[in-house]
């Protein structure tokens, strides 16, 4: 009701950990190699009634406890936290991914979690599917994914089977420039509709889903082996790489003064094209094309 690792009760932390202690154990002995928490109730109702610091200090107190007991037991698959905004609390703590690395920076766990995502948790959240992936991809802990699709219309979960080329397409060619998903992987975190009551419907769904993810990947690979899409972002950012004052800052050798210096000396900056159309032309090519 009030959450498990951030209850204001220590007495329902205790029944949180004996419950994560034994599905750890078993998971070990089962030869697991991914455990996911997902703080479903850890967040709040009302600010009124919570010491929003205290809770997210014991949450990363259990985090930690958690990854301890990992290593004491000899467990060496991989820990994942699962963010989602609400639903059922108003706010959960681990809101979605960019919120969740930075829980994990500011308490020294980021080495031992990574992510398990779920496209309909960054829709509620205000973002996209594509969008989580690419934030765990660019810190490189994007550890597994809940392949699912959402109806955009509802303000809810709705965990439908994946049938969208465009996501699964973007997602695994994340995961291809990541070199791989290991130990995680893809997993259905769906099911059928409520009008949708066969048993065949069931096998069709799954089919469809795990259809849906091999036409991504042949997208993906077609993509990445086509090189256009890359090759435009990179160009984009070449500036970076091949001036003397872009270099100086990537480096981080630059001051706030030598870029104003830099600014007074030149000309006005080129307005230059996102070539956004362009990018979106090359990539549906592949993702809704013959693969």
């Amino acid at each position: 009701m009030n959450g498990a690792t951030t209850n204001p009760d220590p007495a329902v932390v205790c029944m949180a950990a004996a419950q994560v202690k034994k599905c750890l154990e078993v998971t070990k002995r089962l030869g697991g190699e991914n455990f996911v928490m997902w703080g479903g109730r850890d967040g709040y109702q009302s600010l009124l009634n919570t010491d929003y610091k205290r809770e997210l200090s014991n949450s990363a107190t259990f985090c930690r406890l958690v990854a301890n007991y990992a290593d004491e037991i000899g467990f060496t698959g991989q820990l994942l936290l699962e963010p989602k905004p609400r639903e059922p609390m108003a706010h959960q703590y681990n809101f979605d991914a960019e919120t969740t690395l930075g829980f994990l920076d500011l308490h020294g766990l980021t080495y031992k979690f990574a992510l398990n995502l779920e496209a309909n948790h960054g829709t509620l959240a205000g973002h996209s599917g594509e969008h989580e992936v690419e934030a765990a991809f660019a810190r490189r802990k994007l550890g597994s994914i809940d392949v699912n699709r959402n109806e955009c219309l509802l303000g809810w979960d709705t965990d439908m089977f994946p049938t969208d080329p465009a996501l699964s397409t973007y997602v695994m060619k994340r995961i291809v420039d990541q070199g791989g998903l290991a130990p995680g992987g893809l997993n259905f975190d769906a099911k059928v509709r409520r009008e949708s009551t066969d048993v065949e419907d069931i096998f069709i769904g799954h089919i469809n889903g795990m259809d849906c993810y091999a036409r991504g990947l042949r997208a993906a690979a077609k993509i990445i082996e086509d090189g256009r899409l890359d090759s435009n972002t990179k160009k984009r950012y070449a500036d970076f790489d091949d001036t003397a004052i872009g270099q100086k800052f990537t480096r981080g050798e630059a001051t706030l003064a030598d870029l104003a210096s830099h600014a007074a000396t030149t000309t006005e900056p080129k307005v230059r094209s996102g070539k956004q159309e362009k990018a979106e032309s090359i990539f549906n090519a592949f993702a809704y094309g013959k693969v």
